[in-house]
This record gives structure tokens, C-alpha cells and sequence, in this order.
């Protein structure tokens, strides 16, 4: 197995990707959970699979958060899935100047935080224009893997990014 610095890199959302949204009132309900401090008692953590953790794990990449749970992506999310602490992506000032129109304000900060290295970046709102700016800016591989919301990380999903891994990092 190689070392965690030559592993790819999974960036991976919470709110759609994990916790799906099942319809457009669990969207607004999931917005104004995760733009929050989130409570043990959020109705919405029971759409967790309690699963899923162990599935990203055998993956064999370095896991990140990049949602904007934050650090509460390690104290409520992952002990709910069985993932240990993972490092946590920091954002930028919202109000930081520079980023291209239409891109997604996640875009800019992980093609950095991946400095050159393969990455898988899972998230629902994942566009054309990103795809684009990532080919061009990134030097290595990746894959951005737009999950539908209402379904979340699913089966199709799991093997969308079994079958990139297998031919960016074969085992």
C-alpha cells in the first residue's frame, strides 16, 4: 500500500452526498441544519447510512471533509458512519475576490489543498464550468463526481469511483 501523501485525495460533502435530500423542504431543512451549530438531535442525521464510512474507507484514498460542517463533520458525522477524524478543508472569506463567475467557491480551494496530487472531489453541486477549471489548472488526475442529491453517495456511485481508482492508483 502506498503512503497517505501518494494516495488520491477524496474530498467529500455531507449534505447531499451523504445526507440526501430526499425533497425540495429536506433541502432548505439541510441548509439551515449545516449553516448552524449542528445539534446531536438534527432529524436529519438519521438519513446517514451507517455504512457508507466503511465503504469510502476500503476505497484506499486519503479521506477530507469538504463541506461546510466544518470541524462538526468529525464530532457528529463521522463517529455516525464509522470514519475516524479526517482533516477538514478550511473556505476562504466569502467575500474573497477572485474567483471566475459561475465557478463553485469549493473549486479554487481543493485543486490547492490537492497541490498536483489525484483527486476525487464527491459533491452535488459539482458544474460544467468546475470540470473545466480543474483541467485546467490541476496538473494531476481527477475525477469530480457529481452525486444526485435526492439519492446520495449510492452503488452507481461507489463503482464510478472504484473503477477511477482502479485505473489512476491501481493496488
Amino acid at each position: 500500500m502506498t503512503s497517505s501523501s501518494e494516495r488520491p485525495l477524496l474530498f467529500l460533502d455531507v449534505d447531499g452526498p451523504l445526507i440526501p435530500f430526499g425533497s425540495s423542504a429536506g433541502q432548505k431543512e439541510v441548509a439551515a441544519a449545516s449553516s448552524t451549530t449542528v445539534d446531536q438531535g438534527n432529524p436529519l442525521l438519521a438519513r446517514l447510512d451507517p455504512g457508507i464510512g466503511a465503504r469510502l474507507i476500503a476505497l484506499g484514498c486519503q479521506l477530507v471533509w469538504a463541506t461546510t460542517w466544518m470541524e462538526e463533520a468529525n464530532e457528529v458525522v463521522a463517529p455516525r458512519i464509522g470514519l475516524p477524524r479526517l482533516p477538514v478543508l478550511e473556505w476562504p472569506d466569502a467575500d474573497a475576490e477572485g474567483t471566475p463567475q459561475g465557478l463553485h467557491w469549493k473549486t479554487r480551494p481543493l485543486v490547492e489543498w490537492a497541490a498536483g496530487r489525484p483527486f476525487i472531489w464527491v459533491d452535488d453541486e459539482i458544474s460544467a464550468i468546475d470540470r473545466l477549471w480543474v483541467d485546467a489548472s490541476h496538473p494531476g488526475p481527477s475525477l469530480l463526481h457529481q452525486v444526485e442529491p435526492t439519492r446520495g453517495l449510492d452503488d452507481v456511485g461507489f463503482y464510478a469511483l472504484a473503477g477511477w481508482l482502479d485505473v489512476v492508483a491501481p493496488r
